[in-house]
């Protein structure tokens, strides 16, 4: 009976980490504003960096790299020699409590993770018992990116969109990289209002 009840404990934990490394939703809001009617021709664009942002090279090297993949996948090239747009990237994120949390407790019990076994008696019998239960209330991470295109000969804004997540996950850069894709749906003539752009992500291994 123990090795039973310990195979059903290994089994049960096993599932638990399962299901956190499962796949998880990830929902922004998208605005977008474009002057394009087609991708332009070459499609290609160069980044540029503000003052913020050069004086932390590696930090946004990592952030471009993701914004790269992102704009390779609507069909822009990146060609820092004869760029037909200029990109200018942003990201930022941070986190806060909910306010109206409304599960607050002064149990001093409350918010403990609970696992039980017993056997015992000629009768055998075997049990197994989980609780959870949160004593404050869930982080909340908010991360946020933008792209601006401009003509590199005119310098005119012909792309503006941005992308704001807000959950109790969150993955850094791996974050980042999902908002650049939802941020360029509908690439280059993306619906004209703010919508719910959802994505499935894996966790990393």
């Amino acid at each position: 009976m123990r090795r039973l009840l310990s195979s059903v404990l290994v089994l049960t934990l096993a599932t638990l980490l399962a299901a956190c490394a499962g796949p998880r939703l990830v929902e922004s809001d998208v605005r977008s504003y474009s002057t394009l009617t087609a991708l332009p021709a070459p499609p290609t664009y160069r980044f540029e960096r503000l003052p913020s942002q050069q004086a932390h090279p590696d930090a946004w090297a990592a952030i471009e790299a993701q914004a790269e993949q992102a704009l390779a996948r609507v069909g822009l090239r990146r060609d820092d020699s004869s760029p037909r747009l200029v990109a200018q990237i942003g990201a930022e994120g941070g986190y806060a409590v909910p306010r109206d949390w409304p599960y607050w407790s002064n149990d001093p019990f409350y918010g403990r993770f609970g696992l039980g076994l017993g056997w015992g008696g000629r009768g055998a019998w075997g049990g197994l018992g989980m609780g959870w239960m949160m004593d404050g209330p869930p982080t909340l991470y908010h991360r946020r990116v933008s792209l601006v295109l401009r003509d590199a000969a005119s310098q005119q804004v012909v792309y503006e969109t941005s992308a704001l997540y807000e959950d109790v996950w969150t993955s850094d850069p791996i974050i980042y990289g999902v908002l650049f894709d939802q941020a360029l749906t509908g690439f280059p003539q993306p619906p004209a209002n703010a919508r719910r752009v959802r994505s499935e992500v894996l966790p990393p291994r």
